[in-house]
């Protein structure tokens, strides 16, 4: 059987309903016979033509948004190359025959994209369906079949909206699922940290994006000394997980020829002001020397490390906390402070996730963290650590990602 012979374009003409083509530079290509006349404009005054130099916006209407809502959809159609459903749009004609006099008109438009033999988005497919008369309709409740049309009209449009959510929400979880491969390969579990007993944890956040800015490292010293450091980018997905990459292998080269932590975080400072979305992200790192049983520490705007004394006690390392990351305009010097510690104590770091609650002052916050590390003191780092996280993390799941590391001294 012969392939039937069809005109593709009589059949544009033909489609019911408003149809446009047009470039990705919004110029008309094309426009199937209804969008004319419901449009009223010949096929001369469009092809050739910019969108908005044949229908501009009403300069009557100081509240008007439907060029800037209809230019960023189909430039969202452009650049994604995916359909973008448009909410029901006022956008006012200027009727042809009278220059100067703006009719009413209300729309419900879909852009989609048309892709050429490259990828690329070729074309932009611009189907709009008149509706002012439907709009009218909710104002006149006897009137029961303009309603029922009206109400069907909506139905339809929430189902298109509902699918955008649902490719929006793929698009997420990919997004999410990629963040996550990249933050496990940046943080592999640690190696033995020289003498010192060492658990990391990484808990990404319960079903949401704002994962992947979190971090942590161990970096071995000469001498057999040992700098560990956490720390914390604002932001989430893809572009944190990147961002704290990038800051993670600048501090732990920096640890490792600094003659302290805070001249490791003023180098990694001064970086951060190159690296876009860098900004504002907090760290501490700590230095501890087992030879001298000190740990000398310097905080960017974290919260302190606890140190977890044998007898049940905790110190909170407080004394040298400064402004995060590239926070001030001027380059500063940062603060330390070296603390002592016994044989057999437990040095605690930690990002904001494991103690943080939206409806609880921070003090409370850090008396649950140090009642838990009283109550099991006697574990050793792996377990500590689970207890940790089974005590601190609400139940319901976390709503921002949490690292953790836990050092037996």
């Amino acid at each position: 059987m012969r392939e039937p012979q069809i005109d593709y374009a009589a059949v544009f003409r033909a489609l019911p309903g408003m149809v446009a083509l047009l470039t990705p530079d919004l110029v008309y290509a094309d426009a199937n016979d209804d969008f004319l006349r419901l449009a009223g404009r010949t096929r001369d005054q469009l092809l050739g033509r910019y969108i908005f130099d044949v229908f501009p916006e009403n300069p009557n209407d100081a509240a008007a948004a439907g060029r800037r809502e209809t230019e960023a959809s189909m430039l969202r159609v452009v650049s994604s190359g995916e359909r973008d459903t448009m909410a029901l749009l006022r956008y006012d004609i200027e009727d042809p025959t009278r220059p100067g006099v703006w009719q009413e008109h209300y729309w419900s438009p879909v852009n989609a994209p048309v892709l050429g033999p490259d990828g690329k988005v070729a074309l932009v497919v611009h189907r709009v369906e008149e509706i002012t008369e439907l709009i009218r309709a909710r104002g006149n409740p006897g009137d029961d079949d303009r309603a029922r049309v009206l109400e069907a009209e909506l139905y339809t449009r929430a189902r298109e909206l509902q699918e955008v959510n649902e490719r929006l929400r793929r698009a997420h979880a990919r997004e999410r699922e990629v963040a996550l491969a990249l933050q496990a390969a940046m943080l592999p579990a640690p190696g033995p940290a020289g003498r010192h007993a060492a658990a990391v944890r990484y808990r990404p956040a319960t079903g949401a994006l704002n994962v992947c800015g979190d971090w942590y490292d161990l970096v071995d010293l000469p001498g057999g000394d040992l700098a560990v450091a956490v720390g914390d980018v604002v932001g989430h997905g893809l572009a944190a997980a990147c961002v704290m990459g990038q800051l993670r292998s600048a501090l732990s080269a920096a640890c490792r020829v600094a003659d302290g932590p805070a001249r490791a975080l003023e180098a990694l400072g001064l970086y951060a002001r190159s690296v876009e979305g860098a900004e504002s992200t907090t760290v501490v790192t700590a230095f501890v020397d087992r030879a001298a049983r000190t740990v000398t520490y310097s905080s960017a705007g974290h919260p302190p490390p606890a140190l977890l004394h044998p007898d049940g006690t905790v110190t909170f390392l407080d004394e040298a906390t400064d402004p995060p990351l590239a926070a001030r305009p001027e380059h500063l010097a940062r603060p330390q402070t070296r603390t002592s510690f016994e044989e057999g104590a437990t040095l605690v770091l930690y990002t904001d996730g494991l103690i943080e609650r939206r409806t609880e002052d921070i003090d409370a916050s850090l008396a649950r963290l140090s009642g838990s590390l009283a109550l099991h003191r006697a574990r050793d780092p792996e377990s500590l650590a689970d207890a940790l996280l089974a005590d601190l993390l609400p139940a319901a799941g976390n709503s921002d990602d949490t690292a953790l590391v836990v050092i037996r001294l």
